[in-house]
């Protein structure tokens, strides 16, 4: 089967999927997201969001939309900073979109006071202005993978090798429906490999910004240019095992092409701005200035806790995630430079 089949399927089975049987995140999970690591994020992430419906003209209505959220930490955070602005809150209905039952529970409990609504899809979302936040959600979209070779390239799937083991192999036809997309990356080698992220979820997202308005913002770890490489990875126990080892018992990622992300958006009438680095944006909208009113009313430990979360979050060292996590941010076509970003990095590329 394709890469991309085998990664839905270890993700989203109904009965073995990894995402619908436990609570992935934290200390006792497989891994830790930015809301996770303090709240300074989410915080930032709801000032965001405030700046931006002020920027679309403060609609009396609007959907405020997270893809993916996780434990519901991160939208905690940010409508505990929005309340700054009271009338934000009186214009938002807020709307999650998970296919978890597990994380939609743990969401119910974190968000109960403001009556969210769940989907399954984004397409489900009532119609009207959006302002949509997806950390780190393309990430575990399903990738197909293509390997070049001297007549082209071809598929890689998911198979048995001779022992009855899950293997990766390849088509033996050539795949040319990709000349296409493969033009717009740097001339090939033998054994480059090239990854696909299926189109319709960033087409879904930008054509409703285009077509009804709103802002969204797109948080994950990644590359901002078109490149090649297996980046098909998995997590188990906050530690990186073999894809094929555990199906279903470990997470599945990629990282994002943050390039074909812009290219989707603009081709479907949005505005891309980006991608900028985690600690570039983070820094723009004013972690420093909210790490240092933290550490005000902090004591010892708690001054040594915040500083390492803002290096953390902010920062380019192993195990930050300043520098690997970039930030896109998409627009209707009316709606100018987003909040933390210039008018001159609009993607044109």
């Amino acid at each position: 089967m394709p890469v991309g089949r085998y990664m839905a399927l270890c993700l989203g089975h109904p009965r073995h999927g990894y995402y619908m049987t436990r609570d992935p995140l934290g200390a006792r999970g497989d891994f830790t997201t930015a809301p996770e690591i303090s709240q300074m994020f989410g915080e930032l992430i709801g000032l965001w969001a405030v700046a931006t419906w002020q920027q679309m003209g403060a609609p009396a209505a609007f959907r405020l939309v997270e893809l993916g959220p996780g434990r519901g930490t991160l939208m905690a955070d940010a409508l505990r900073a929005a309340g700054l602005v009271p009338a934000f809150g009186a214009a938002a209905s807020l709307h999650l979109v998970e296919m978890s039952p597990v994380l939609r529970a743990r969401q119910a409990d974190t968000l109960k006071a403001v009556a969210p609504r769940w989907h399954d899809r984004l397409e489900d979302v009532p119609d009207g202005p959006a302002i949509v936040i997806a950390n780190e959600f393309f990430d575990a979209l399903p990738i197909d993978q293509f390997v070049r070779g001297p007549d082209g390239w071809h598929e890689r799937r998911v198979g048995l090798d001779g022992e009855g083991r899950l293997a990766f192999g390849l088509d033996p036809r050539p795949f040319p429906a990709l000349a296409a997309l493969a033009a717009h990356f740097p001339r090939p080698h033998d054994g480059a490999v090239l990854e696909r992220l299926e189109s319709g979820p960033v087409h879904a997202l930008a054509g409703r910004l285009a077509a009804q308005g709103g802002g969204a913002l797109v948080i994950d770890y990644g590359h901002a240019r078109h490149g090649f490489g297996d980046t098909l990875q998995a997590m188990k126990d906050h530690r990186f095992v073999d894809p094929l080892a555990a199906p279903g018992e470990a997470d599945l990622t990629a990282h994002v092409d943050f390039a074909a992300l812009a290219d989707a958006a603009r081709a479907v009438g949005a505005r891309a701005f980006g991608p900028l680095t985690q600690g570039d944006f983070l820094n723009r909208l004013g972690l420093d200035a909210r790490a240092a009113r933290l550490t005000q009313a902090a004591d010892a430990a708690q001054r040594t806790a915040i500083a390492a979360a803002q290096a953390r979050l902010a920062g380019s060292g192993e195990g930050q995630m300043g520098a690997l996590f970039k930030v896109l941010a998409l627009g209707g076509p009316g709606l100018g430079p987003p909040p933390g970003f210039a008018a001159e990095e609009e993607w044109t590329a």
